[in-house]
């Protein structure tokens, strides 16, 4: 298990992160959510061992992470830091960085789990290609292969998918994530992306203002994100008052509705113009304002600037959010 306790952190005289505290139990995958300069990086950077820490302790199994001013080579042998610098080496080819780590000791079994390893990065087409001709997105997934060949306990994942392109992500994070759970690999994966966290992550850590914000499972966050903030991280949201949505509810609470919670109704809701209409694809983004607010939803097709539609939300949504 993964333990941080009452971490404090600072850049000189620039504070990044107060009062830290989470546990993380082993084979479990922790997303680190918040906006940038937040202090995601340096969290992972800490657990590792690259950076001593002002106030606190982390511990894996038992034993205590020390930092850089109690260890001659920083960073913790058990784990793997995948860092945004990547730090492979550019004169060599994909295959020796994928197995600069592993044995040479045992060359029928390096070149199996080298090839495993190629192939989950889906870069068997570039295995004699030198470092230096690729491009940032294919030295960003060498060195995701390299993270972990060693099989390690614990994997730190730093924005890993950022220079991927869509096409590719999609199969990388699957083939990723899939592995890491069959294996058993804790890992904690910092980044801005929902889509790196929805369909893969057992908890999320939302990091705000130095602090924990919000720390439980990624479905339960998701469905009562607590604040617009939280629920901006997975997509466009708007804060509702609940006697506008039902006209005999008692309360001048409001509550947060997702863009695509909205049904559109052509007599009866929350009543909204329109400012603009986005093409997203399937359906359109549109923008909209409501008793001086700003709000968004969606519609299978486009609405013309200046018209007024009314907005609905089920009661099924509203007593969801109504209980957190």
């Amino acid at each position: 298990m993964l333990r941080v306790e009452n971490l404090t952190f600072s850049y000189k005289e620039t504070p990044v992160l107060e009062d830290i505290s989470f546990e993380l139990e082993e084979g479990r995958h922790l997303a680190v959510m918040g906006e940038s300069g937040g202090g995601k990086s340096t969290l992972l950077r800490i657990i590792y061992g690259l950076l001593h820490l002002d106030e606190g302790s982390v511990y894996w199994k038992e034993k205590k992470v020390l930092g850089p001013n109690f260890q001659l080579v920083p960073g913790e042998e058990n784990m793997k830091y995948l860092s945004q610098e990547f730090d492979l080496m550019p004169f060599t080819t994909v295959t020796e960085n994928v197995s600069q780590f592993l044995s040479v000791f045992y060359p029928d079994e390096l070149a199996k789990r080298t090839s495993e390893l190629l192939e989950m990065i889906e870069m068997q087409a570039f295995a004699d290609a030198k470092i230096k001709t690729l491009s940032v997105g294919q030295k960003q997934r060498v060195a995701l292969a390299r993270a972990i060949a060693q099989k390690p306990e614990l994997l730190l994942l730093d924005e890993p998918f950022s220079h991927i392109d869509n096409f590719q992500k999609n199969s990388l994070r699957r083939n990723l994530f899939d592995y890491l759970t069959r294996e058993g690999i804790t890992c904690i994966t910092a980044t801005h992306d929902a889509l790196d966290v929805l369909p893969y992550a057992d908890r999320i850590l939302v990091i705000r203002d130095q602090k924990i914000i919000a720390n439980r499972p990624v479905q339960e966050l998701y469905d009562q994100p607590r604040s617009l903030y939280v629920a901006s991280l997975f997509g466009e949201a708007s804060l509702v008052p609940i006697d506008i949505l039902k006209s005999y509810a008692d309360t001048k609470r409001r509550i947060i509705v997702y863009a695509h919670e909205f049904k559109v109704s052509p007599n009866s809701g929350i009543p909204t113009v329109v400012e603009r209409s986005y093409p997203m694809g399937s359906h359109y983004l549109v923008k909209g304002w409501s008793e001086g607010e700003g709000i968004y939803f969606h519609s299978h097709e486009p609405i013309a600037q200046g018209k007024k539609v009314f907005l609905n939300v089920s009661l099924g949504t509203i007593n969801k959010r109504m209980k957190q």
